[in-house]
């Protein structure tokens, strides 16, 4: 049994529903202060970050992840304890195997080897974990990066362990993520009798028309690296209780995800001018997630797929899907950011696993993207 698969299960044991790291973070730091790291704590609130670093030159290589997971549910549901990972014909099942300690198992071993055999290597390799990934996400990756920036550490080049692949390992990196920007609406009207709807004002029937047109109305064609942008309404909520009486107020929330076609200013002006246009009384609260980032090809993008087709034989599809990730908050500093791990088909469901032969797979890819642009350049 490889040590890897070891180092897995050992954290996948460790019940770390976030923002709880339940001590996963001293097991990657033991490994990495055994093998030269200089290894630093850094809570902010109930959050637990780490960041560790090797060497002190440029340009800095980081490993970016997360130790948190989400909650598993209702535990019924499971084959076996979603924190007792279990193997299974060569599919290793549990809370957190593929998103993503398996990722973060994979990347410490690499790491280690490789400073045992290049102790003098060139540049710096670090690590930047936090247990606030699946969570808030704003006493983590965040923090940490405005630490960074205070000190004047900064990250040239960052490979994010989020589980990036489709159906095979190797078949997809990430080189960018859209933006999402969340809207918390309330639309106000005149409550009255259904009887007398002149002498009320329904918020419901003036919505109606704002809803339709920014559906209709396609945001932008996406382009090279991006799907079209999409506006989802995705709560609204309206009634006195009673079947007749017209409500006095709408509350709905709405997400936009979108592409460096937008910034996040400029769909709030696009969005706040259709409901100027319809006329609509409301007051709209804004949330930024993150704003779209994109890693051009150059160094990172060219090393990691390299390092995926040497190990994987296979030419992987460069994309932009999914959600969102830490890398919102890590390319804004000038860094270059890819993510690359497990396959993503079980992440978050019951039953969540990854195939065992995979672990091994991750670190060799994660051995080679080092070799690759610390060693051969």
């Amino acid at each position: 049994m490889s040590d890897t698969l070891e180092f897995t299960r050992e954290l996948m044991a460790r019940a770390s529903v976030t923002p709880d790291d339940a001590g996963c973070q001293e097991l990657l730091a033991a490994r990495l202060r055994a093998a030269g790291f200089e290894v630093e704590s850094l809570p902010f609130g109930d959050v637990t970050n780490l960041w560790a670093r090797h060497g002190r030159g440029r340009p800095l290589l980081c490993f970016a992840g997360h130790t948190d997971v989400v909650p598993p549910g209702d535990r019924s549901q499971w084959q076996s304890d979603p924190f007792r990972p279990e193997i299974r014909d060569g599919l290793l099942y549990g809370r957190g195997s593929a998103d993503m300690k398996g990722s973060l198992a994979a990347m410490v071993n690499a790491a280690t080897a490789f400073v045992r055999h290049h102790p003098q290597h060139p540049g710096s390799i670090a690590f930047l974990i936090t247990s606030d990934e699946e969570g808030r996400a704003r006493d983590g990756t965040l923090r940490v990066m405005q630490e960074l920036g205070a000190r004047g550490e900064q990250i040239d080049w960052c490979v994010i362990g989020e589980p990036s692949c489709a159906t095979r390992l190797g078949d997809t990196i990430r080189v960018g993520r859209r933006g999402s920007l969340s809207g918390i609406l309330t639309v106000n009207g005149v409550e009255g009798h259904v009887a007398y709807p002149q002498l009320a004002r329904n918020p419901i029937e003036l919505f109606a028309p704002v809803i339709s047109e920014l559906y209709a109305t396609p945001l932008d064609a996406g382009n090279e690296f991006f799907p079209p942008s999409s506006f989802q309404v995705v709560q609204i909520a309206a009634g006195e209780g009673a079947p007749n009486v017209i409500p006095g107020r709408l509350n709905a929330r709405f997400n936009v995800r979108y592409s460096t076609v937008w910034t996040h200013q400029q769909l709030q002006r696009h969005i706040e001018g259709v409901l100027d246009r319809h006329g609509l009384d409301y007051e709209l609260r804004w949330h930024l997630a993150g704003e779209p980032f994109l890693t051009a090809a150059g160094a990172l993008v060219d090393g990691v797929v390299a390092a995926v087709r040497e190990v994987t034989g296979i030419s992987p599809q460069l994309s932009t899907g999914g959600g969102t990730s830490d890398g919102r908050f890590i390319a804004p500093s000038g860094t270059q950011v890819v993510e690359f791990g497990a396959i993503n088909a079980s992440i978050h469901k019951v039953d969540e696993h990854v195939a065992v032969a995979d672990l091994e797979g991750l670190r060799q890819v994660y051995a080679a993207i080092l070799g690759r642009l610390l060693v051969t350049g």
